[in-house]
C-alpha cells in the first residue's frame, strides 16, 4: 500500500537521504542537548541533538543554533525529523521556547501526514522534550521552578498497558489528553500503542477503559462506523444462538476490515481470505507481510485473537 504523502514530505525525505546541503541528518558531537524517543524494535527510533549559543549570564536565554537527528523509520519519520530541525533553526528558539513546538506544527510544516503516520510527528516532539531536559540538567536550569513538567520518569514508572511497545499508563493518560485522542485507532496512529497484538484494546485497564475514564463512556467513531464499547449482542456465546454461515462470514469480514487490516496496512501489509469452513478461517498475508518471519505469530496473535474476541471464541485461523 502506498501512503499519500505530500510533495513537501517526499522532497524533504529525498533531500535528507541524499545528503543535500542544508539538511539535518547526522549527530552533533558533544551536544548541549540530546534526547531519544522510540525504539528500533518497535519500528521507529529517533536521536535528536542540538547545540546552543550560550548566554553569558542567563542559561534560560541560550539560543539553539544547530539541530541534527538520527532516525530509524519510514519516509514520514525522516521528513518529520527534518521538519523539526528546520523549525527550530529558523525560529532561533531558546530550548525552553522550543518546547512550544507541537506535533501539529510538524504536520502543518509537512503539509499533512497520513493519519496512520501521525506517530512520526509525535516522536519528534517527544525527542525534543527529552533533549531540552538533558540541556537543563547540564546547564543547571531548574525547569520545575519555571513551572515546566518534563515527565522525566513517566515512561519508566507506572503500569505498562501496551506490552508490545512498553507504553505505560501515565504516558498514555497524558498523550490522550494532550492530543485529544478519542478512539483506539487514534491512539495507535498517534503513539502506536495497541498497534501490534491488540490485546490491550478491551482488557480491564486497557486502552478502552482509559478512554472511558478520561472522556466518559459514549459512542465513538471507529473507521466510519459507530461503536459503543459493550459486548456484541450478535456474537455467539453461552445462551445465544450460533451464527449462520452467512452471518459468521460477514462478521469475519467486518472484523478484519475494521480492526485487523488497518493494523497490517500501517506496515504495508494486508490479508486475503481464501475460504471459511465452519469456524476455520483460511487466509494468507499479502504485501510486506507476505513471507515475513513473524507471519505465523501475526496470524495467531493479531488475526485469530481479534476474531475470537469479536466473532466467536471457537475461531481458528489457518495459514494458506
Amino acid at each position: 500500500m502506498a501512503w499519500e504523502y505530500s510533495e513537501k514530505t517526499k522532497q524533504l525525505f529525498m533531500d535528507a537521504v541524499h545528503g543535500k546541503p542544508g539538511t539535518h541528518l547526522g549527530e552533533i558531537e558533544t551536544p548541549d542537548g540530546m534526547g531519544e524517543h522510540g525504539s528500533i524494535a518497535c519500528g521507529d527510533s529517533m536521536r535528536f541533538t542540538f547545540r546552543v549559543e550560550r548566554h553569558p549570564t542567563d542559561a534560560t536565554k541560550d539560543v539553539i543554533v544547530a539541530a541534527r537527528y538520527l532516525t530509524f523509520g519510514c519516509t514520514s519519520a525522516i521528513a518529520a525529523s527534518e521538519a523539526l530541525c528546520t523549525l527550530i533553526e529558523q525560529g532561533r528558539y531558546t530550548p525552553i521556547d522550543a518546547l512550544k513546538i507541537q506535533n501539529t506544527d510538524i504536520v502543518e510544516f509537512l503539509e499533512g501526514l497520513p493519519s496512520q503516520k501521525i506517530h512520526c510527528s509525535v516522536m519528534g516532539a517527544e525527542a525534543l522534550e527529552a533533549a531540552v531536559f538533558n540541556w537543563a540538567q547540564k546547564r543547571g536550569v531548574d525547569l520545575a521552578r519555571l513551572g515546566i513538567d518534563m515527565h522525566a520518569d513517566e515512561k519508566d514508572e507506572g503500569r505498562i498497558v501496551c506490552q508490545c511497545f512498553s507504553i505505560t499508563e501515565p504516558y498514555l493518560r497524558r498523550k490522550i489528553r494532550e492530543l485529544n485522542l478519542r478512539t483506539i485507532p487514534e491512539i495507535t496512529d498517534a503513539i502506536k500503542a495497541g498497534g501490534a497484538c491488540m490485546s490491550c484494546h478491551q482488557v480491564p485497564g486497557g486502552l478502552q477503559d482509559l478512554l472511558d475514564e478520561i472522556w466518559g463512556r459514549s459512542p465513538t467513531k471507529v473507521l466510519g462506523l459507530t461503536q459503543i464499547t459493550m459486548p456484541d449482542p450478535d456474537a455467539a456465546g453461552p445462551g445465544k444462538p450460533a451464527l449462520s454461515p452467512y452471518q459468521f462470514s460477514k462478521k469475519v469480514e467486518q472484523t478484519l476490515d475494521n480492526y485487523v487490516r488497518p493494523m497490517l496496512r500501517q506496515d504495508g501489509g494486508d490479508l486475503e481470505i481464501i475460504d471459511i469452513k465452519d469456524s476455520l478461517v483460511y487466509c494468507r498475508l499479502t504485501g510486506s507481510c507476505q513471507g515475513c518471519a513473524g507471519a505465523a505469530h501475526t496470524l495467531r496473535m493479531l488475526v485469530e485473537q481479534k476474531l475470537k474476541e469479536m466473532v466467536d471464541e471457537k475461531v481458528r485461523v489457518i495459514q494458506v
